[in-house]
């Protein structure tokens, strides 16, 4: 196939899930009847386009964008089935992607997730990103995330 060897790569970049304001990046596109009963928010599900920059403001250079959906996926306590892409836009990785599919633990001060493929620079990826929340707005739910990516790729 024309492989080189494998390299690793640490990305660090912030992800911004806007839910509430004048431009949410981030949309509950459905909801089961319960999911607003629910303690978790069980049921919900959440398409997004949310902006990947280099420091924790908004105004920081953005370098991609997290696209996908993430959904409420857990009964008892409060965890997200994510499927996103990670889509950049600048720099050596531009136009390549990562894909992520994976339990996001919310709760949790680290969470891990595994990444399983990707294009361009990162075709057949591996590897796992670990998210920590930077900040939460508990008003508007708003939240910035801390990502740590390690990528294998060729």
């Amino acid at each position: 196939m024309g492989l080189k060897k494998q390299k690793l790569s640490h990305l660090h970049f912030y992800f911004h899930d806007i839910v509430a304001g004048r431009y949410p990046t981030a949309i509950r596109v459905a909801e089961a009847a319960t999911t607003n009963t629910s303690a978790t928010g069980f049921g919900a599900v959440v398409i997004i386009d949310d902006p990947l920059t280099l420091g924790p403001e908004l105004s920081s250079k953005i370098v991609g964008r997290a696209q996908g959906i993430y959904a409420s996926a857990d009964l008892a306590n409060f965890g997200l089935l994510m499927v996103l892409n990670y889509v950049f836009i600048e720099g050596k990785f531009n136009g390549s992607t990562i894909s992520i599919l994976g339990r996001n633990a919310v709760v949790s001060a680290v969470r891990e997730m595994p990444i399983v493929g990707g294009s361009g620079v990162f075709r057949f990826a591996s590897g796992y990103a670990q998210a920590k929340t930077h900040t939460l707005d508990l008003k508007t739910g708003n939240a910035v995330v801390e990502y740590n990516v390690y990528v294998f790729h060729y």
